[in-house]
């Protein structure tokens, strides 16, 4: 398989996208460094391009304020049924409404597994698609983030401003959101 990458300027810095032949996001995260990109797979692809990724529209959108834009964009990922499981539920979380690992272990049907919750979040390449940020330890504290915890606050920020009325919200963000979440995915 031949992936294509790109890195788009972000007020987070610089972001960078690695797509499959169908457009989907493989991996992806805050760097310029496209071997730091490589690093997120378990099998990196045969050859990498430079090139235009379709993905890179959403990730524009979203910094203009469109926080759903993110999940229309197809990812693929390996890992385990687990790991599956819990990027799907990631995936669900809405923006202004983090998670704590217990709370995310809860919604993964294993609420003693804080800790495969959190490895869940650690080893998810797709950055920002699968929103591994919206998952704080208990009492709030950040954790840890694989692209720095500045940038990990900073999204916090923009999601808790937008989902709290800090800028209006389209009426199709707001359906995509409750759609998405069934209310902070139905707990």
């Amino acid at each position: 398989m031949t992936a294509t990458i790109q890195t788009l300027d972000t007020p987070d810095g610089p972001f960078t996208l690695l797509v499959d032949d169908a457009q989907r996001v493989l991996a992806s995260g805050w760097t310029a460094d496209p071997a730091a990109i490589l690093g997120r797979l378990r099998t990196p692809p045969a050859a990498v391009v430079d090139g235009e990724t379709d993905a890179a529209a959403a990730v524009a959108a979203y910094y203009a304020g469109d926080l759903g834009a993110i999940d229309e964009v197809e990812v693929h990922q390996s890992g385990t049924e687990l790991q599956h499981a819990g990027w799907a539920a990631l995936r669900r979380i809405a923006p202004g409404r983090p998670l704590t690992y217990a709370e995310f272990a809860v919604a993964l049907g294993s609420p003693q597994a804080v800790r495969a919750a959190a490895s869940v979040c650690a080893r998810n390449a797709a950055a920002l698609f699968v929103p591994c940020h919206r998952v704080l330890r208990t009492g709030g504290a950040l954790g840890g983030f694989a692209w720095g915890v500045e940038v990990k606050q900073a999204l916090l920020d923009r999601e808790r401003e937008r989902a709290s009325g800090g800028e209006s919200e389209s009426a199709g963000e707001r359906e995509r959101a409750d759609a998405r979440t069934g209310a902070t995915l139905g707990f």
